[in-house]
């Protein structure tokens, strides 16, 4: 198990370094999220570029492919964020679960934990703490707290599509139910 430290702040759109628990730089991350075909890359401190995301957009939902080097490797969407945010990452069979807004949650493939993110202060200031369990994923697993880092601070949890559907369509019901 390895654990990787970044620096608490919104770090899906500006140059970000991550860190070992003895603060040596080990990636950057680099790029900015938020329209169609962005991309955010991680790149090791010597440049070879280990991962990068991609953000798709699709009618009513927003999906994120996954690439580790060149080769796609998975895509990440939102599946339910009510009482707890879930996400799955096809391909890979990685289901996301947690609270986002105090960024905390977990990675799993089947019963099999992948990572789990938390928050920390170190003498530097507030830190996110990744704990990635097989060191080989965690450059997957640093783009997807970059992910879910950007929808906790740039997406407005309320005005969901298929929430607003449903809300009005159990209004309909509830006024047909009663005439």
């Amino acid at each position: 198990m390895a654990d990787y430290f970044i620096q608490e702040k919104s770090f899906g759109n500006a140059n970000t370094l991550v860190k070992d628990q003895e603060g040596h730089p080990l990636f950057t991350l680099v790029g900015r999220t938020g329209t169609k075909d962005d991309w955010l890359t991680l790149y090791r401190m010597n440049g070879e570029n280990v991962a990068s995301v991609k953000q798709v957009r699709w009618p009513f939902m927003r999906r994120f492919e996954i690439y580790e080097g060149s080769q796609k490797v998975g895509t990440l969407q939102r599946f339910l964020s009510w009482p707890s945010d879930f996400y799955f990452v096809q391909q890979l069979h990685w289901v996301v679960y947690g609270n986002l807004a105090q960024h905390r949650y977990k990675i799993q493939h089947f019963n099999q934990e992948i990572m789990s993110m938390d928050k920390t202060q170190l003498l530097a200031g507030g830190h996110y703490v990744l704990h990635v369990t097989h060191e080989k994923d965690a450059p997957v697993c640093i783009c997807l707290a970059a992910i879910l880092d950007y929808w906790n601070y740039h997406y407005n949890r309320g005005s969901l599509f298929y929430h607003n559907d449903t809300l009005e369509l159990n209004a309909n019901y509830q006024t047909f139910s009663k005439k």
